[in-house]
């Protein structure tokens, strides 16, 4: 039988597969994160985001994952910062000459997760030879990632809600592997270094993140993006370019320095999204090419959506290709879509290309209201139906 590996060995296998760190914790609950959950779940600061809201209970007791269970060995993967800083961002929101591009989370532009569940399987595919058993556990409302991860050691939680490593900052994926082996914990105690810095919460373009680091998720651009409904009127313009996702509480971050890079690099995929291209795209292409996003229901609705807001604070005016898929938004079968695309061809000083519709067409199927809420926003009233 292979005999039972220790943590430094296991931190040399996950490394080698594609981990920049590891470490490990018990199983007790974490009361402190359900209780954090609970509190702001109450005060719905949730915003409907189900997640590990869904089950807190669940959610901070490692020991529900796997019977027996005596460890949780917790992997990050550090991923590359944004390529566009936020001067680069606001000189292409300030600029109407050229292709509309939106943004996209520096966390999906490569893939991260494929690396770290490689070194997470690394892990558990080494203690099952030692005859133990292991589950890998990422991205999955069974457990508060972040929160076991700063039990093990692997930093601190900082004001803006991540985690932040002393030597890798805040720009990593995490996971863990549960097991029924009991691995030695190293005694490491990480001081929160946020101190008094509170740029994240000055700098957040939405004010989602108070001085005590709490979140807002009604308020949070990133999952604003990812939520269901119409994108709150409140905020499109906050949105500026974002497609999807949003980095400016790491950006700003002064833990997020350069590091060094992982020997295992990730395949790279778009940063940047041509944002006539994906209003030319059919429901088809967009779910297969933006498919490993969370796009809500998998409904390629969500995606237009966030691109009509997009395309209404840095598309061009002037370009006819703007005006085109405007135009064909506005005939969409669809509410979402439609009423988004009255927004940005209000935005763009294009009233003409609704006012010429007539109010039959444009208010069909509109079960929600959301069409006949945004012309009244805009005190827009189409034309009679000439039948």
């Amino acid at each position: 039988m292979v005999s039972s590996p220790n943590l430094e060995e296991l931190r040399r296998i996950g490394k080698g597969a594609g981990l920049s760190d590891l470490a490990v914790t018990g199983v007790q609950p974490i009361v402190e994160a359900r209780q954090a959950i609970q509190n702001r779940k109450a005060l719905g600061l949730h915003a409907g985001m189900t997640f590990t809201y869904g089950n807190p209970v669940r959610a901070t007791d490692p020991s529900q994952l796997l019977e027996g269970a005596k460890s949780v060995l917790v992997g990050l993967r550090r991923y590359q910062a944004p390529l566009r800083n936020k001067n680069q961002r606001r000189a292409a929101e300030d600029s109407q000459e050229q292709r509309a591009v939106g943004a996209v989370a520096a966390y999906v532009t490569s893939d991260e997760y494929g690396l770290l569940r490689d070194g997470l399987m690394a892990v558990a595919t080494r203690l099952r030879a030692a005859g133990a058993r292991a589950d890998v556990v990422m991205d999955d409302n069974r457990l508060v990632d972040r929160a076991v991860a700063s039990r093990s050691g692997l930093g601190w939680l900082g004001r803006n809600t991540m985690l932040i490593h002393p030597q890798l900052g805040s720009w990593t994926v995490i996971g863990s592997v549960v097991t029924d082996v009991l691995i030695r914990e190293e005694v490491k105690i990480v001081d929160d270094e946020c101190g008094t810095c509170n740029r994240c919460s000055v700098e957040c373009p939405t004010g989602a993140i108070d001085n005590f680091g709490v979140l807002d998720a009604n308020r949070c651009l990133a999952w604003l993006l990812q939520a269901k409904g119409v994108f709150p009127r409140s905020h499109r313009v906050a949105l500026g370019d974002r497609l999807y996702g949003c980095d400016d509480c790491q950006v700003v971050c002064p833990k997020n320095g350069d590091a060094q890079p992982d020997v295992l690099a990730a395949p790279k995929s778009e940063s940047d999204v041509d944002i006539v291209d994906l209003l030319n795209s059919s429901d088809e292409q967009l779910i297969a090419r933006y498919g490993h996003w969370y796009i809500p229901r998998r409904r390629a609705e969500y995606l237009r959506r966030n691109a009509l807001v997009v395309l209404g604070n840095i598309g061009s005016s002037s370009d006819p290709e703007v005006e085109r898929v405007l135009e064909n938004c506005l005939d969409s079968s669809s509410p979402l879509v439609r009423s988004h695309a009255i927004w940005a061809a209000c935005r763009l000083g294009k009233t003409d290309l609704i006012e010429t519709r007539s109010s039959d067409a444009l208010l069909e199927d509109d079960p929600d209201g959301f069409v006949a809420s945004e012309l009244a926003a805009w005190g827009i009233t189409p034309t009679l139906d000439s039948r």
